[in-house]
């Protein structure tokens, strides 16, 4: 097994910032050297724009971008590279799947099944569709431990459900959703299933067709890749019958003064320069992501979430969400205190130089469901310490006293 100690050598940021305990990986994880390299070595060795020029450079930056779209592709077991789209973010994919595939073939009266648990990037696009169309937008709720259970996709998902969107992992509570028993029960009932898996991708091995999924999301940079880069897994003959999402450059086949046709899946839904380089940096910390292995990441999450919920829970006045049992927790510890708004817990842990998350998280109707404004979120990746769980729970004791509790 690797060691979390040795492993941070290889991040810059925190070999250089011994001093700071990073803890909000769910917003975006730290990028070891090897990536900022590889996107680096992409300008410094083959600056040209890809799948255009007939010359080297840009023949070898194209052959360095359809490489990443390959090691994407078997990242996450998609049956063939074209099913991958390059997009900037978890965000834009779900867009690009409401404008087409939403805009084709949803009608007035069908019946969009979202998780109360989503992230705002899976409840806007599809509010905003079914306006558009005249859909109904129907809520799975989570029960006590944020779980979605089977009583409650089997009610809510029907014959009139058109898609189920829902996340792999939720970004609040850490829990895992049953997406493959999701997907199968509303494949049964004719309903395509969209799975938003930005928080799964970095922690569990994904293989899109044991799931049976038909669109899965997921950002380079909450897996140590660039910012500004993402991918979109659709199975190869729904994304071939999509319309494209943008138009303009390279996405094109033939264009006339009056008509156009496209050009084949994936490019068709990559319009313009592509982002090649932050491709590159992607499939590069994809490539690392593996090395390292999750068997060690799922360890060393539960090691560091376990130390966390043990200690927090004999504090009376803090109050941890999500499952009971801390290996559902996916490295995310979410909680409150009591007398102390999550603001305020995050400002006065910043001056102990811990980083965490407070907020709404981007998910205000789960805030709503939970009946708190805000909460304050540690999430943990394999390169945190045990040591730097324990300088976590030194400050986080501390915090009442500093807003002037005497306990």
């Amino acid at each position: 097994m690797p060691d979390p100690c040795a492993l941070r050598a290889d991040f810059p940021i925190l070999r250089d910032h011994p001093e700071v305990v990073y803890f909000d990986n769910a917003a975006t994880a730290q990028r070891p050297s090897c990536v900022i390299e590889e996107i680096r070595a992409f300008y410094d060795e083959t600056n040209a724009n890809p799948l255009r020029g007939l010359y080297d450079w840009s023949m070898e930056a194209t052959a360095r971008y359809e490489k990443a779209r390959e090691v994407t592709a078997s990242f996450i077991g998609a049956a063939c590279p074209e099913e991958i789209v390059f997009t900037r973010n978890t965000t834009e994919s779900i867009n690009l799947v409401a404008h087409t595939w939403g805009e084709a073939h949803l009608k007035e009266g069908d019946e969009i099944v979202l998780s109360v648990t989503e992230h705002h990037s899976n409840i806007l696009p599809w509010q905003m569709l079914a306006k558009r169309k005249g859909a109904e937008l129907v809520w799975l709720e989570p029960d006590e431990e944020g779980l979605i259970t089977k009583a409650e996709y089997e009610a809510k998902i029907t014959e009139k459900t058109a898609i189920v969107a829902i996340g792999h992992v939720s970004n609040v509570l850490g829990v895992t959703h049953p997406v493959k028993a999701i997907i199968s029960y509303a494949h049964g009932k004719g309903a395509v299933v969209l799975v938003d898996g930005a928080q799964a991708a970095p922690h569990l091995a994904v293989n899109v067709q044991e799931l049976d999924a038909d669109f899965y999301a997921f950002s380079g940079h909450k897996l140590m890749g660039p910012m500004g880069i993402g991918a979109l897994y659709g199975k190869y003959a729904l994304l071939n019958e999509m319309p494209p999402f943008l138009t303009g450059g390279e996405m094109i086949e033939y264009v006339t003064r009056t008509e156009a046709t496209w050009a084949e899946v994936p490019h068709k839904f990559e319009a313009g320069t592509v982002n090649a380089a932050d491709a590159c940096g992607m499939a590069r910390a994809i490539a690392y992501l593996q090395e390292t292995g999750f068997d060690f990441i799922r360890k060393q999450e539960d090691l560091l979430v376990t130390k966390l919920m043990e200690e927090m829970r004999k504090l009376p006045y803090i109050k941890i969400y999500g499952a009971k049992d801390p290996a559902k927790h996916n490295g995310i510890v979410t909680f409150t205190i009591d007398g102390v708004h999550p603001h305020d817990i995050s400002s006065v842990l910043n001056e102990d130089k811990v980083c965490i998350r407070a907020g709404h998280h981007c998910a205000q109707p789960l805030m709503q469901f939970l009946k708190v404004g805000s909460t304050a979120r540690a999430s943990v990746y394999f390169y945190n310490t045990e040591e730097e769980a324990d300088r976590f729970l030194t400050h986080l004791k501390n915090i009442r006293g500093v807003m002037g509790f005497r306990d």
